[in-house]
């Protein structure tokens, strides 16, 4: 699997990340924006913004609502295996990773682990979620357990990177001082974290 991680939108290499996709077709997943308290209308703008820049690259984009496929793991497994490639929309951690859970998505993600032309990316909770524990993003996420059916606040990771990724580090966004403080939390706890700026990359494995 190849990681294309971003700590805002798409960040500034975006030609790799064009690269990357590897037939052209992409899935984009906002989960994390769910119970976000965000209005209908600047939810769809977020949405809207992100998939038209997926589509300037250009590429083409399929929406995927994971709630669409709650109990549905074979059809959702179909659907990421056409794509090839999904980009993942910021937002709270905790509501994304139990949206990965109740789809499936987190055991279809590790079984693509080997696969070394799929392509995993996306921006600030997208990586967080890859982590091996979520406890520092306590920080700056509500852990809540917003949909049906789950009641425990998935605490575990996907342990796809073996560090705590931590986005908008430095960087003239809302939520950077509370950054410093889950960087502080990770150094507390020998807990290996990568911080970036938003603009920057991390690509997994690193491009020649």
């Amino acid at each position: 699997m190849n990681l294309y991680l971003s700590s805002y939108k798409l960040g500034t290499k975006t030609d790799q990340l064009k690269r990357l996709v590897p037939k052209g077709r992409i899935g984009y997943i906002a989960n994390a924006l769910d119970f976000s308290g965000v209005n209908v209308e600047r939810r769809a703008s977020h949405i809207q913004t992100d998939v038209q820049s997926l589509e300037d690259l250009p590429l083409e984009v399929s929406q995927i609502d994971l709630r669409e496929y709650f109990g549905k793991t074979d059809a959702l497994r179909q659907t990421v295996d056409d794509l090839g490639a999904l980009f993942v929309s910021g937002g709270n951690v905790f509501v994304l990773r139990q949206a990965m859970h109740l789809s499936g998505l987190d055991s279809i993600l590790l079984e693509l682990r080997d696969d070394d032309r799929f392509l995993y990316a996306g921006y600030s909770a997208a990586g967080c979620v890859l982590a091996p524990t979520l406890t520092a993003y306590e920080i700056v996420d509500k852990p809540q357990t917003p949909y049906a059916g789950l009641t425990q606040v998935i605490w575990d990771g996907l342990s796809i990177v073996n560090f705590a990724f931590m986005p908008h580090w430095d960087s003239d966004h809302p939520e950077s001082q509370d950054i410093e403080r889950e960087i502080a939390y990770c150094r507390l706890h020998n807990i290996p974290y990568a911080a970036i700026r938003d603009g920057e990359v991390l690509i997994i494995p690193e491009s020649s």
